[in-house]
C-alpha cells in the first residue's frame, strides 16, 4: 500500500534542504556576500528576497554587464544552475566563485537563502 502512494504522489522538482546545513556552507560565500537584516553590498550584492528577483536588480551595486543584461529571474532552478558554475550560466560575470558540485550542498544554500524576505527578515 505505500508503495502505491508513492507512486500517486509526484515527488516534489527541488529537494528539500537543511537551512541549518545551509548556512554553514553558506560561510564560503560570505566573503562576498551578506544576508540577513544587516546585509549590505560588498563584493558581492546583499542577497535577501533573491528567488522572485531579477538579476542586476539591487540598489547600489555595480553588476557586470553579463549579469545586468541576462534577463534571469532569480528561481530554484535558474539559481541552481547558476551556483554549481557561475561563469558557464552567465558568462562575464564578475562571480568567481567555482561553484558548489554537491547537490546535497546545493539543496542546503537553497533551504537556507529561501529563509529570507528582501528585508532580511527570516519568513
Amino acid at each position: 500500500m505505500a508503495s502505491l502512494i508513492l507512486v500517486a504522489c509526484p515527488l516534489s522538482a527541488e529537494a528539500a534542504g537543511d537551512p541549518a546545513a545551509g548556512e554553514k556552507i553558506f560561510q564560503r560565500c560570505r566573503a562576498c556576500h551578506q544576508i540577513g537584516e544587516t546585509a549590505r553590498n560588498a563584493v558581492g550584492p546583499k542577497l535577501n528576497g533573491l528567488f522572485g528577483r531579477p538579476a542586476g536588480s539591487i540598489e547600489g551595486y555595480s553588476y557586470s554587464p553579463a549579469n545586468k543584461n541576462s534577463g534571469i529571474t532569480w528561481d530554484e532552478a535558474t539559481f541552481r544552475d547558476y551556483i554549481r558554475a557561475p561563469q558557464v550560466k552567465v558568462p562575464g560575470t564578475k562571480m568567481v566563485f567555482p561553484g558548489l558540485k554537491s547537490d546535497q550542498e546545493i539543496d542546503d544554500v537553497v533551504a537556507f537563502l529561501k529563509q529570507f524576505d528582501a528585508d532580511g527578515k527570516k519568513k
